[in-house]
């Protein structure tokens, strides 16, 4: 209804080689991620790397430093504290051997009760996951990323070409790598939550590939004396305006469940972020030049 972005005539193939060396650093980040990850280096959430996760709710507000002084006054180390101030919520996480799971969760409790006696305190949640299940949570979640990656490649192959099939799902995998990636440099805790991400921005990202190469079979089409770069060039300037519209309306709702989401879902909504704007960035650099540099230059 409203013509936001007017017409254009951006020659997106010409900017091919510097997308692939950006590309290129994602997909090295994310590869490397994925290394950590397999090894057990990276920052894994006690779903892969098995732990125990105690939330606590007090009557009144409470400091970091002062559950610290109380656990660690009762002998308790090696652990992480997640504060929610306006909640009065802490959670603590720790990651230990199957054998002391349960015996540290109630060693959390215990500890917290006889050094704050005088606040009323109530445990939201106990979650205990031993490193065994760990370990084939990470190997599940692994498999969950290739099957969806395969489904694309043959849904693509099938709706369009081999060759549009594998710009799509390399597209896709630069994606997942590439978040996966920043996720890692940036410390964050790789759990599955972050999978389930993972997997909606591979969904995302093959629906904003899908557009462009639609337009492209349909200029296919009708156009036949204009060489392969030419005719992406125009069919990528036709749907830039339905691209960027998509993208900034769904990151203004990713945006909103960061800033007002609470914690439990902050991490999803910044992987949904990046996602966004690298799937966008993906759609156009990454998906369309691969079919280029498998058609080559011919009419």
């Amino acid at each position: 209804m409203i013509e936001i972005v007017k017409k254009t005539n951006i020659n997106f193939m010409g900017f091919r080689k510097i997308a692939f060396i950006i590309s290129g650093v994602f997909v090295i980040l994310g590869i490397i991620a994925i290394v950590q990850v397999v090894n057990g280096t990276a920052n894994l959430g006690i779903d892969f790397a098995g732990g125990t996760a105690v939330q606590i709710r007090f009557d009144r507000p409470v400091t970091l430093k002062e559950v610290r002084e109380v656990l660690e006054g009762a002998g308790l180390r090696d652990f992480d504290l997640q504060d929610f101030p306006t909640l009065h919520k802490v959670l603590i996480r720790t990651k230990k051997k199957e054998e002391r799971l349960g015996q540290f969760s109630q060693q959390i409790i215990s500890a917290l009760k006889k050094g704050f006696k005088d606040k009323e305190i109530t445990v939201d949640y106990t979650t205990e996951i031993g490193p065994k299940v760990g370990a084939r949570l990470r190997k599940d979640a692994m498999w969950a990323i290739i099957a969806a990656t395969i489904g694309i490649l043959i849904y693509v192959a099938w709706r369009f070409q081999f060759r549009f099939s594998v710009g799509a799902t390399a597209a896709t995998f630069h994606d997942v790598l590439a978040v996966l990636g920043l996720f890692n440099i940036m410390g964050k805790e790789i759990n599955l939550i972050l999978v389930s991400a993972l997997l909606t921005i591979a969904g995302y990202s093959l629906t904003d590939t899908v557009v462009v190469f639609d337009r492209i079979r349909e200029n296919l089409r009708y156009i036949k004396k204009e060489s392969l770069e030419k005719v992406m060039n125009r069919s990528i300037n036709e749907v830039l305006s339905r691209t960027l519209i998509t993208s900034f309306t769904t990151l203004m709702a990713a945006a909103a469940l960061f800033f007002f989401g609470g914690e439990v879902i902050h991490d999803f909504a910044l992987a949904m972020i990046l996602g966004i704007v690298v799937g966008t960035y993906s759609s156009v650099f990454v998906a369309s030049p691969i079919v280029l540099l498998w058609k080559g230059k011919k009419k």
